[in-house]
């Protein structure tokens, strides 16, 4: 668990902008922690420390889990693999299909970036559902990595992205919990 002082500075910096992008939606808007190098670093420190010693590469899912995963991985000493939406890599790449509440979507990694047997650390700023998330980490499975670990900012605990993401074995770690 991140330390209270922690939870609550980014209580305090993040910001809930009621209905967006839809109405009904409460978004959790993460850019004013960019406004301040220091409480950046401490939720890098935070991250970082979860996954020490327990991952040997982070991978990254677009566009907002690199805004951390690359420093994670640069705290940590290990490589930053991207995982993007389709279409952005060249080849050789794998992908991975998975559905949205309004349709479905896909994302890619590059096939030489993975060796078999890694442990890897998946992050991305939010769970929401896991639904891009689990995709993920299929990708990661495909090559012969394993998805050691899951590393959120932020869990919305009410949509139950933790359940599908249980079959991977792996941990979950999120600073804040909605």
């Amino acid at each position: 668990m991140a330390p209270a002082e922690l939870i609550q500075k980014l209580e305090n910096t993040i910001e809930t902008i009621p209905d967006f992008p839809q109405p009904g939606i409460l978004f959790k808007d993460i850019c004013p922690i960019f406004l301040q190098p220091k409480l950046y670093e401490e939720v890098i420190a935070d991250l970082a420390a979860f996954s020490r010693g327990k991952v040997d590469v982070v991978c990254g899912i677009e566009s907002r889990g690199y805004l951390f995963g690359i420093a994670i991985a640069i705290a940590l000493d290990v490589p930053f693999v991207l995982i993007r939406k389709a279409g952005k890599l060249p080849p050789p790449f794998i992908g991975e299909k998975y559905d949205l509440e309004y349709g479905s979507a896909e994302i890619e990694m590059k096939t030489n970036h993975l060796k078999a047997g890694q442990r890897v650390l998946i992050h991305d700023d939010l769970l929401a559902t896991g639904g891009t998330t689990e995709a993920a980490a299929k990708l990661v499975s495909k090559q012969g990595a394993t998805p050691a670990q899951f590393s959120f900012l932020i869990n919305l605990k009410d949509l139950n992205g933790e359940e599908r993401l249980k079959k991977f074995g792996a941990e979950v770690y999120s600073i804040l919990n909605y």
